[in-house]
């Protein structure tokens, strides 16, 4: 029921409509300023509305960004497993901050190897090696 809620919400406030009501709000509020004399709670008013409102919204906001994020990295895994890449990175995103940068650093040590190899194929004009087929 909360994911149903925070997915609608979030749909609702990333439109253009509910960012011309926020503002037609504030505008509201400002034009009211002289006939309360810009008192204290007239202030502590859109403070106190603006506080609430950014808070739930946090929540909201994050509820979405981890659903997208998993379905995301669902998506990435099966491409990985059904591609000729290393299955090894399957569910990388579990490990430990100190796996993950061992990994990110066998990556950076590929890449700039790949990097070399496409440097030194320019300026020699030569092909690319073949590429070794993986197999299940």
């Amino acid at each position: 029921m909360f994911t149903r809620f925070a997915t609608t919400v979030s749909k609702w406030t990333g439109r253009p409509i509910a960012f011309i009501l926020c503002c037609a709000l504030v505008l509201v509020w400002a034009l009211s300023g002289p006939l309360f004399g810009f008192s204290d709670t007239w202030q502590l008013v859109i403070n106190t509305t603006t506080t609430i409102v950014t808070f739930l919204m946090v929540f909201l906001i994050q509820n979405t960004q981890n659903r997208d994020n998993a379905a995301i990295q669902a998506k990435l895994d099966e491409i990985i497993r059904t591609s000729d890449s290393d299955n090894k990175f399957i569910g990388i995103e579990h490990m430990s901050d100190e796996e993950l940068e061992d990994i990110l650093k066998e990556v950076e040590q590929s890449a700039e190897k790949l990097h070399e190899e496409r440097r030194k194929r320019e300026r020699g004009g030569s092909k690319p090696p073949a590429r070794k087929r993986k197999t299940a």
